[in-house]
């Protein structure tokens, strides 16, 4: 199958003379099946994989099969609509540790909100569990929870949040998560030199706000800058570089319009506030994002990689550093919401299909 390369704001004329990318090039394989809404995967020194089901599973692939049980000792999770366990992080000393963080929705349909744990696996066991942060306040929404992590070069951890889609406007309040990313040290204290410590009635968390839905984050140590994509409303998907303290503008500045139609702002774009490096209308809603480093696939190594819910298919971003060069859209032929795509230790791609019967997949070259 022939997939378009698709430059940013090039007509399709165009696009047809500057050539495509065939399906040929690689080969898509079906790693595990059966996993309940499949959130997010993380590799293991050993070689085993975890990945989460937004059921509130932990599971384990192990020798290139998944185990049947799942890893007991994970604390329930507020599985409703959007909610459920989230992303999976091990700790960048994991071999000497065997420490994981896991973000989950917790709560009741009353009053939940996003939580971040921390345990030690033993075997098919989650021992030691701790809860390192709790986002206030709680919402009465199972909904925009957000959830992503990664640590940071300085060993610090970033988790991005969600504006519980009723309470948008306090996404631009410091003094609630909501709409915002926190940083934390792996033990849950708060950095000092956070941007917001010690400023009166703010919450010292916070490192930027002004986010609708954070779904995607990867630090690029090559460029010391993290990446950040997040979903807009109708239209209005936005990826940003996140620095510290700066205000993303939503729902003040925004490129999306409401559900029902109406204007969310006329604001665009506004002093003060951080435009996106790039946005998405009509939305892709964009799930995990990589940085491929792999040597399986040489022409891909340094782009930027990111995984479409509702467009079914995967963004491939050349980069220049922190340029956008070009866009392509590649993997429509999997047919189906994809949740995460991580870049492999063996250089491969690995996919997450987001369905009651999801897969992980695992893309290599096709010859």
């Amino acid at each position: 199958m022939s997939l378009l390369r698709i430059f940013y704001g090039l007509p399709l004329l165009l696009l047809l003379l500057l050539g495509s990318v065939q399906a040929s090039d690689y080969r898509i394989e079906t790693l595990a099946s059966g996993l309940e809404h499949p959130w997010s995967l993380a590799f293991l020194p050993d070689g085993r994989i975890l990945v989460t089901e937004r059921a509130g599973r932990l599971r384990v692939i192990e020798e290139g099969r998944l185990r049947e049980e799942p890893v007991s000792g994970v604390p329930d999770s507020f599985v409703r609509s959007q909610g459920g366990l989230f992303e999976v992080l091990p700790d960048p000393d994991f071999a000497a540790n065997g420490l994981i963080y896991l973000s989950q929705a917790y709560g009741t349909a009353a009053a939940n909100t996003t939580r971040l744990l921390r345990g030690r696996l033993d075997g098919m066991t989650l021992a030691d569990v701790e809860v390192l942060f709790e986002a206030r306040p709680t919402r009465s929404t199972p909904v925009h929870f957000g959830g992503r992590m990664a640590f940071l070069a300085d060993g610090t951890l970033v988790l991005g949040l969600g504006d519980g889609f009723d309470d948008r406007e306090d996404a631009q309040r410091l003094d609630s998560h909501t709409g915002s990313i926190v940083r934390l040290h792996p033990n849950g204290r708060v950095p000092a030199d956070n941007p917001f410590v010690g400023r009166a009635g703010v919450l010292p968390e916070i490192y930027s706000y002004g986010h609708r839905n954070v779904q995607g984050l990867f630090p690029d140590a090559g460029n010391n800058v993290l990446w950040s994509h997040e979903h807009g409303p109708r239209g209005g998907d936005e990826l940003n570089i996140i620095e510290p303290g700066v205000n993303y503008g939503w729902p003040v500045v925004s490129h999306g319009i409401d559900y029902s139609g109406a204007r969310i702002t006329p604001h665009t774009s506004l002093p003060g506030m951080r435009d996106p490096v790039r946005h998405w209308t009509p939305a892709i809603a964009p799930s995990g994002m990589t940085l491929y480093q792999g040597d399986l696939f040489p022409e891909w190594r340094g782009s930027l990689f990111i995984s479409s819910l509702v467009q079914r298919q995967v963004r491939r971003l050349t980069l220049d550093g922190t340029e956008i060069e070009d866009e392509e859209i590649l993997f429509e032929e999997i047919g189906e919401r994809l949740r995460d795509i991580r870049s492999g230790p063996d250089g491969a791609l690995y996919l997450l299909t987001d369905k009651p019967d999801g897969r992980v997949l695992r893309v290599t070259p096709g010859s």
